[in-house]
């Protein structure tokens, strides 16, 4: 019988005679249920990929060792999102800027123009302003190369300037859409 076979079957041994407990182990310990599931999945896991797992009446009590670390990172993982959530509503709270009505019209007219763009143009304008990437960094997140970052970026902003003076119409008449100032080259 070959080693695979052998610590497969040791596997399914081990899982069988270990779930349930191990199960209620983690729903004594996590507030949610599903947590409870995620835990005993890593539990598992670990198990699956140790080959020196101890042999009975030990097991068990490595599988609660092991549970015990899975849930002290569970605990820890869950400290770190609230606190995250936190800092990130305290921040949203700080309120909009002095005058919002001041930035409606030009906002409405920059999200109205990014839809008319396609998926591409819009995603790299979107990732070169809004969040202050360079053409290099965009080429990693878009898989592909900086060149075509750069070239889809030309093309993006002059596509974009020409939505925008469409819609503010042949004299510019809309109020502060072409106040809209889209950055040239050079980034």
């Amino acid at each position: 019988m070959s080693a695979g076979i052998e610590h497969e079957d040791l596997f399914r041994q081990v899982y069988a005679a270990n779930f349930d407990r191990l199960l209620a182990y983690a729903l004594r310990r996590v507030a949610q249920p599903e947590d409870a599931a995620d835990v005993v999945a890593e539990v598992f896991l670990v198990a699956w990929r140790r080959r020196d797992v101890p042999p009975e009446p030990e097991t068990r009590l490595w599988l609660y060792g092991v549970a015990r670390r899975v849930l002290a990172n569970h605990h820890r993982g869950t400290q770190r999102r609230e606190r995250l959530g936190d800092r990130l509503r305290h921040r949203l709270r700080g309120g909009p800027p002095a005058d919002p009505g001041s930035q409606v019209p030009e906002r409405l007219a920059v999200r109205s123009a990014l839809a008319r763009l396609g998926e591409l143009d819009r995603e790299v304008l979107m990732l070169t302003f809004w969040e202050g990437l360079e053409p290099r960094e965009i080429s990693t997140v878009l898989r592909v190369s900086p060149a075509v970052v750069r070239t889809r970026l030309s093309r993006a902003r002059a596509r974009l300037r020409d939505i925008l003076r469409d819609e503010a119409g042949p004299a510019g008449h809309e109020p502060g859409v072409m106040a809209v100032r889209i950055p040239e080259e050079g980034r």
